[in-house]
This record gives C-alpha cells, structure tokens and sequence, in this order.
C-alpha cells in the first residue's frame, strides 16, 4: 500500500497497525530535523534524545493530521515535531538563569535602540547603549546564540500551533483566527525585510532553504562562528522587532 493510500486508511480507521507504518515512514523526518537543531547546541544535548522528543511531536501530528485538506504531511508534522524538540530542551532546562538574563537584557537593548533609530543597530551602537566594548558584545552574543537558535522557531511555531489546534472544525476554519495568523506571517516578513542584508540572507538560507550553519558558511564564505554570530543577532533583532510590535498593539 502506498503512502497516499496508508493516509486515507488511517484517517477512515485509525487502526494501530497502520499508524505503527507511518511512524516507520516518518522516523527519517524526525531525524533530519532533530539532527539540524542539533547543530550549534551544547554537545550534552544528546542527538537520539531530541529524536526521542521530536517523535512525540510526530505521534501527535499523525494523529490530527487530515489527508483530504491537501497539505504536505511534511510541512504539517515539521512544526510539531520541531515544538515537541524546544519543548523536550526546555524541560531540561540546561541554560544558567545568567545566559537567560543577558538574553533579555541584548534583546531590550535592540527593541529600544532601533525603535530609537528607525533603522537597525550597529553593534558600536548596541555595545555603547550596553556601556561594553565590541569585544565584549560578542562574547555575550556568543554566550547567548544557543538560546537563539532556538527562539525564533519557539516563538513561531508555538503561535501556529495554538492556532492550528484551536480550531473546531480543520475544514471549517475561523475566519478570525486566519486574520491572526496571516497578521503575524505578515509582521515577521516585515521584520526579516528590515534586518540588515547578510543577516536577512542567513536567516533565509537557515530556515527556508533548509541549510545548516556549516553549509551556509561555505556558501557565503565565512567561518562558522561568523554565521552563527550573524544567525544569533538576527534572531535577536527579530524577537525586539516583535515584541516591540506587540507593545504597540496595546
């Protein structure tokens, strides 16, 4: 039986025997995505084990998924299992309360500044407002870039996932929910449209074309460390972007 056809008999049915195949299928999915959030997390952080909490997320989204709406299961179970992941890390909660302040204090400092400008930072400018030297801005960013390379899937995935889930009938979407959404979409393009040029291109690289931080640094020709430092203020910028936003609506 092809993968179309264990879809629609497992939609009919919800038989164990045939969720057992698509878990099987779909394990390869959970893998690739598991071991692309790995990169650049501490190396405690255990691939199998964020396999281990992805696979939560895909056991759900075979469960809620509906084949007759026509949208790639892949796309629909990537969010999920990609949420079940940051959920799984949170609970670890492996990140010192230090690193979680300072990763406040860089993205106020962002919100506030650009707000203040009308255009983005320069990191002189986010060193001077911080009274620390540039050098010293990027070792906090360095400090800092393992909260970040998850925080922006955190903050989208979390918002889709409430929305998908509070509808009560998939085929009968609220209208104003999809308003909601669409308004967000709408205000994250924005705020990727105004980061500064390599910023926005990794951005886009890391999570529209699917390209770890390795294979972006030889396609840009940096180091690593110099996309994982351009990935982290983008992120950073983003999230000031938002929340400065969302301070605007009230």
């Amino acid at each position: 039986m092809d993968i179309d056809s264990l879809w629609l008999e497992y939609y009919k049915n919800k038989d164990s025997a045939i969720k057992e195949e698509l878990i099987i299928h779909y394990i390869a999915l959970v893998r690739k995505i598991a071991c692309k959030m790995a990169y650049g997390l501490p190396a405690h952080l255990d691939k199998e084990d964020l396999c281990s909490h992805g696979i939560f997320g895909l056991l759900e989204a075979i469960d809620r998924y509906n084949p007759q709406l026509g949208i790639p299961f892949a796309v629909f179970a990537g969010k999920r299992i990609k949420g079940a992941i940051i959920d799984g890390i949170r609970k670890e909660d492996w990140v010192p309360v230090s690193v979680r302040k300072k990763a406040k204090l860089l993205e106020q400092t962002y919100q506030k500044l650009e707000a203040k400008l009308g255009r983005s930072a320069t990191d002189a400018e986010i060193a001077a407002e911080l009274h620390i030297n540039e050098k010293e801005l990027a070792e906090w960013i360095k400090t800092v870039q393992f909260i970040t390379l998850l925080s922006l899937d955190e903050s989208v995935i979390e918002e889709d996932f409430c929305l998908r889930d509070s509808l009560n009938n998939p085929q009968s979407p609220n209208p104003a929910e999809i308003m909601e959404e669409e308004e967000s979409k709408s205000i994250l393009s924005k705020a990727l449209e105004e980061l500064p040029e390599k910023e926005k291109l990794v951005l886009s690289l890391f999570y529209y074309h699917d390209l770890t931080n390795k294979e972006i640094a030889q396609v840009l020709e940096l180091s690593e460390s110099r996309i994982s430092q351009l990935h982290t203020k983008a992120i950073l910028r983003m999230r000031g972007k938002l929340a400065r936003t969302k301070k605007l609506e009230y």
